[in-house]
């Protein structure tokens, strides 16, 4: 167990360099399944969920060397179809290797996947999507996948689950003839898992779009892939600069996600400039939340990309309040996502639970600092973003879970000027 005590009260500022996206990698890491020669990704995050991943993946005989940010990954030798039943309960991706060892293996066992507990996470998608292929799925203590026959076909998710998509998407690039998969995710991440899988050989068009293509092949090759920049991640240390009212400048970003995420952030008065890959929020900034026509409250709700991300409502609320105004919080995607808003009402902040879906934050609120616990990984960050905006010091107990999204973040909040120490 670990602890964050924070003294606010400090503005952030400075340069950040963002790290891989958390979401890209773990599939990608599952995809090294789907073939015998060696798959290498870079500017892999060495977060606490990859390293659960890599432990999984090298309990079943893959092969694996880590050098930096650079692991690559060798699953020639194979020996097991079931899975660490504890390193299942540690990760929601562990669920990402049912498609491709199915696929590549005919058979694989796991137990039902952890992660974060935000609400329910249904797996109905993934079971589907799966079935249509030809894999059977047994349920129970355990998730049994066997392969009966792995054909194309045409097939419409139940929901435009990124996951299931990338379950879906690597299991058909092994199946016969062509899979046609409608009402796709198209998040940034899934497009660069199927950048990944087509290096490899994959046949698959449409990236981007949520109708996916994909034209079977025999067998897959090896490939060299780069991780895109996280914009979750960066949307995350952006926020809490303007929390702080601080600048910051970030290299290395991707501008399209950027793009859309920061439509959103202006609403708190939040603007953002772009030059090529460099992103810079400009010091001294209004935090004003700007009005609806007719001056109605505005309201900030998360869905399937293009759509404002779910993973970044926590801290762009803490944000809120700290611009003058109010703005209604309307979280659709996860039933328990809110009730992190306890703490932060503990620390002063002018919020109204409307239900469990949506808060009214009315700012500017001068927070102080209390006792709190991380419940998952990006409630955390909202709750060290809160903390560095408050008076006096603060302890966030639970910070592991806070490590398996974010890597090193207090060493790199403190380099941003933060007043941050980590207790084991």
């Amino acid at each position: 167990m670990a602890r964050f005590i924070i003294h606010g009260g400090k503005r952030l500022g400075g340069t950040y360099v963002p790290g891989g996206n958390k979401n890209a990698v773990l599939p990608m890491l599952a995809a090294c399944v789907l073939t015998e020669q060696p798959v290498v990704l870079e500017n892999v995050p060495l977060i606490e969920d990859v390293r659960t991943m890599l432990d999984l993946l090298s309990g079943i005989g893959v092969e694996i060397e880590l050098k930096g940010h650079t692991v690559r990954l060798c699953a020639k030798g194979l020996r097991r179809s079931k899975l660490d039943p504890e390193l299942c309960r540690k990760v929601r991706a562990s669920i990402l290797l049912a498609g491709p060892m199915a696929a590549r293996l005919g058979r694989v066992t796991l137990s039902p996947p952890g992660g974060d507990v935000i609400g329910r996470r249904r797996l109905d998608t993934h079971f589907l999507g799966l079935r249509a292929l030809g894999i059977d799925v047994e349920g129970g203590k355990n998730f049994v996948f066997r392969r009966n026959r792995l054909e194309g076909t045409a097939m419409v998710l139940d929901e435009a689950s990124v996951t299931a998509t990338e379950n879906v998407l690597m299991a058909a690039t092994l199946a016969k003839g062509e899979t046609t998969i409608f009402n796709a995710a198209c998040e940034p991440h899934v497009t660069d898992l199927a950048l990944l899988l087509n290096k490899m050989g994959a046949q698959i068009t449409g990236l981007g779009t949520n109708r996916l293509v994909i034209r079977g092949v025999e067998t897959l090759g090896g490939a060299t892939h780069t991780v895109q920049p996280d914009y979750i991640e960066i949307g995350s240390f952006v926020a809490a600069a303007a929390a702080t009212g601080g600048e910051l400048k970030v290299g290395g970003v991707e501008a399209d996600p950027m793009l859309i995420i920061s439509k959103t952030f202006q609403k708190l008065g939040i603007k953002l400039q772009f030059d090529g890959a460099s992103l810079t929020l400009p010091a001294r900034q209004t935090r004003r939340i700007v009005r609806d026509f007719g001056s109605a409250i505005p309201k900030i709700e998360d869905g399937p990309w293009p759509m404002f991300p779910s993973d970044l409502m926590s801290v762009l609320l803490v944000a809120a309040t700290q611009a003058k105004g109010p703005v209604l919080f309307f979280e659709k995607m996860f039933e328990s996502r809110m009730y992190f808003v306890d703490y932060l009402i503990g620390m002063g902040a002018g919020i109204v639970v409307c239900d469990p879906h949506r808060v009214l934050v009315t700012g500017p609120s001068r927070l102080h600092g209390i006792s709190m616990a991380s419940p998952d990984i990006r409630a955390g960050m909202a709750l060290l973003t809160a903390a560095l905006c408050a008076k006096g010091e603060s302890v966030i107990h639970n910070a592991q879970t806070i490590d398996r999204g974010y890597e090193r973040v207090e060493e790199r909040l403190r380099a941003l000027g933060a007043d941050i120490v980590r207790e084991e």
